[in-house]
């Protein structure tokens, strides 16, 4: 690797990688040459290697060369002071002129999103949101967390019945899974206590918000024996707190070249409050009045305005909602006096989480699966409670949407390998 390459100091060297520019010159010829871990000048003598300054005269940026060389140091290379003097070339692939650039609209270049990911700025995305997951499973792994893989296509539609995909399956219908809460919970009553899960969620949602897609990457997890939902946002807050400080210690100067971003690593306990609070406090600090009948849950309004108000109260970019209305909460959340023991996480206005207290008991689980119309449709996971399941909670992070808030980009579609929407099934 290109990366390898710039820690020698000097010595014979052979590579690939693909050409970022090149500058032909009358008697030599400065390429830069690029691969997924950096780059590096290369220096042609024209003169000395006639055979090598033909070759690379015929080729453009795109194209993909394996070269053979003398690495040397040379303080006047911008690049690391260093450069290869190459003596032997040998083209791997050629390439057409590239039909887009940064300034190209996103939806162009989605058409084009092999060529868009090669831009630094994509690969130092992608680069960040591998270290947030990894760091996200090094947190979990380290308090004895197991991995789970559970199964996308599914029987039934899952938690709601309604945003799902139908697909066909030989002679019957299947679902594409909304999320793997059902099987999160029965790895809680098969005794595996604690478990996560990162993999492909599924919404069929025709919403063109920046935060929304119809496949998205979800990070989720769910742990047994708590005594309050106040475990799970603990477990959280402790876990994002982790991640965030291996993204800045690693990426922070690189944020900053890239996305212009300061990575603020949020301090502990994140705030917290009731969504009836919420409202009271935006009615009175930015005169945002909520429509009554929207009160038991956040409008999109009021979540944008939430990053405002945990900057100006709390001097903080995360903020824990709770104390929603039934109505829009899932079935399976556990209640008290009628509220649902869960919550939202808000990070610079944009819904990140939502985590609960999931009811555990068989008989409250089938009635409040009754009450939303559900009973039929979830038997089989009514089915894991009936022999016995311990109290436990859980939430799902969408990974995108991290990395979205992280870098603050314009959506979902910059933030994403490849982007999925109502209107986009290619490339």
């Amino acid at each position: 690797m290109i990366s390898q390459i710039t820690k020698l100091q000097k010595g014979q060297v052979k590579f690939h990688g693909i050409i970022e520019t090149i500058r032909d010159k009358k008697s030599m010829q400065f390429v830069i040459l690029k691969d997924f871990s950096g780059k590096i000048q290369l220096f042609i003598d024209k003169i000395k290697f006639p055979e090598v300054g033909e070759v690379f005269s015929k080729l453009i940026p795109g194209a993909t060369v394996i070269v053979e060389g003398e690495l040397i140091e040379n303080d006047s290379v911008k690049l690391g002071g260093k450069e290869v003097q190459v003596n032997k070339v040998e083209v791997t692939s050629y390439a057409e002129a590239n039909p887009i650039d940064e300034k190209t609209i996103i939806d162009t270049r989605l058409d084009y999103r092999w060529l868009d990911l090669r831009t630094d700025k994509n690969q130092r995305m992608l680069k960040i949101q591998t270290l947030f997951v990894n760091a996200c499973r090094e947190f979990l792994i380290e308090r004895e967390f197991i991995e789970i893989h559970s199964p996308k296509l599914i029987g039934v539609a899952s938690e709601s019945g309604s945003e799902v995909f139908e697909v066909k399956y030989f002679n019957s219908k299947a679902y594409l899974a909304q999320s793997p809460q059902f099987y999160k919970q029965m790895a809680i009553a098969s005794g595996l206590g604690r478990i996560f899960e990162c993999g492909p969620v599924f919404r069929a949602e025709k919403s063109h918000s920046r935060k929304h897609a119809t496949e998205f990457t979800g990070f989720d997890l769910e742990f047994s024996n708590i005594d309050t939902y106040e475990d799970v946002m603990i477990m959280e807050e402790e876990m994002i707190n982790f991640a965030l400080n291996k993204v800045k210690a690693k990426y922070e100067k690189e944020i900053k070249e890239y996305f212009d971003v300061d990575v603020i690593v949020p301090s502990l306990p994140f705030p917290r409050m009731k969504l009836k609070d919420v409202y009271e406090e935006l009615n009175k600090r930015y005169n945002y009045q909520c429509p009554e009948e929207e009160q038991d849950d956040l409008t999109t309004e009021a979540e944008k305005l939430l990053a405002k108000l945990a900057k100006d109260k709390y001097n903080h970019e995360f903020i824990f909602v709770t104390d929603f209305g039934k109505r829009k909460r899932a079935f399976y959340h556990l209640r008290k006096n009628g509220v649902p023991q869960g919550y939202d996480l808000i990070w610079k206005g944009v819904e990140i989480t939502t985590g609960a207290q999931r009811e555990h008991r068989y008989e409250i689980l089938k009635e409040q699966a009754k009450e939303k119309g559900l009973e039929k449709d979830v038997e089989f996971y009514l089915e894991f409670f009936k022999y016995g399941c311990p109290p436990h909670g859980g939430f799902g992070i969408g990974v995108d949407r991290i990395i979205m808030n992280l870098l603050e980009l314009p959506s979902l579609k910059e933030a994403m390998f490849l982007f999925r929407g109502p209107e986009r099934l290619t490339p």
